[in-house]
């Protein structure tokens, strides 16, 4: 392999793996070798062995700091299990010393670990913190006898673990704030039986926080938790009939995707992240359609030939567009809402037969044209 200060750009590049985002770097070194050897930078030999030196690197750290999390969180709850248990034999005061004691000694820990450069242990501390801040809350609230809505308790538990995530910069706090804050928001809509609209406050905060941070795993999350939301509406809405509302709602996603990746192709990720969930959407909506509104067989033959089509159209963009998260739900949805179809219809088999034979005409049809345009893209060879 050729000495990095061969080329300015790898020399300029800092080589040496960021502590705090571990899987970020192995995605940005990936593309980068793979461009520094088509450019003839980096010997394919070099790259062999610059990718099994940062696969080493990436399974050793990452199994410590995921058994520091787990250590946390089992901690966590040990400290919680120990003073529940000799809860009434303590003094009020020392009740109260021993939950702040422990609560700023993990964030104190925290600060002494992340000095030391270990993020990830630095990160554990910190989940650890706030687990504590939860358990006082439940405890406090019990001592002096506080009564209340359960879940405004999670609420404040989630915003302290918001303020120690942007306070501290930990991603796993924030992740938990997301988790209790999903928590919640399921309990108030479950129990007020409606659409919870004050989720969506929460919600934001925690996603500005994830783009704050810029970390991608925190806003696949938040895609996820809304994508839940706005596919719980179909159920909420209408007297439980709005599936159509949600169908509508997850193209006008994609639409928009598709239209961002035009006009904005510097973001590519948001686009297809967006895409996706607006495929997951759309897909649930029509699912329900299908499948909970008991349609009569002429619209359900309608619904599902809808369904089919876009999932090959998600095939399709995924391999047009390099979204290989579109392709495996396109992939995966079609062969689900195949066998749904086959178990729904199987009392009436001359119909699925014949919705089988159309399906598979269309898709080989599909495939044909595929195949063609294919063909026309490749450069032909030169005649002699």
């Amino acid at each position: 392999m050729r000495s990095p200060g061969t080329h300015p750009e790898i020399a300029n590049r800092n080589l040496d793996p960021p502590k705090n985002n571990m899987w970020s770097y192995r995605k940005r070194i990936d593309q980068d070798l793979v461009r520094w050897r088509e450019a003839g930078w980096v010997t394919p030999e070099g790259e062999t062995a610059i990718r099994q030196d940062l696969e080493k690197g990436v399974r050793t750290l990452g199994l410590a700091n995921a058994l520091a999390i787990l250590s946390a969180v089992l901690i966590g709850f040990a400290v919680m299990s120990f003073v529940a248990a000799n809860w009434q034999t303590m003094p009020r005061i020392l009740r109260l010393s021993l939950m702040l004691a422990a609560l700023w000694g993990s964030y104190g820990l925290a600060g002494l670990l992340a000095r030391r450069g270990m993020t990830g242990f630095a990160n554990a501390a910190i989940l650890l913190g706030v687990g504590i801040f939860g358990g006082s809350i439940m405890l406090i609230s019990q001592m002096y006898h506080m009564h209340g809505n359960p879940a405004d308790a999670v609420l404040l538990w989630a915003g302290g673990a918001l303020l120690a995530g942007v306070m501290l910069r930990s991603n796993p706090s924030l992740a938990f704030a997301m988790v209790l804050v999903i928590y919640w928001g399921v309990s108030e809509a479950l129990r007020l039986e409606k659409v919870f609209w004050p989720f969506l406050i929460p919600w934001a905060l925690i996603s500005a926080a994830y783009y704050w941070q810029r970390w991608r795993p925190g806003l696949h999350l938040s895609g996820l938790a809304l994508a839940g939301f706005v596919i719980s509406l179909g159920y909420r809405l209408n007297d439980g009939h709005a599936h159509g509302l949600v169908v509508a709602a997850g193209l006008a996603v994609m639409a928009a995707a598709i239209a961002g990746e035009r006009l904005q192709p510097d973001r590519p990720a948001l686009w297809s992240g967006a895409l996706n969930y607006g495929l997951v959407i759309a897909l649930a909506g029509l699912w329900a359609l299908q499948f909970f509104e008991e349609p009569a067989l002429d619209v359900f033959i309608l619904l599902a030939v809808l369904a089919l089509a876009l999932l090959i159209a998600a095939i399709f963009w995924g391999l047009r567009s390099g979204n290989r998260g579109a392709l495996w739900l396109g992939y995966v949805g079609f062969s689900v809402e195949i066998l749904a179809i086959y178990g729904k219809t199987i009392g009436t088999l001359l119909n699925t037969s014949l919705f089988f034979l159309v399906a598979g005409l269309i898709v080989s049809g599909l495939a044909a044209v595929a195949y063609r345009l294919h063909a026309r893209g490749e450069p032909q060879p030169a005649t002699p």
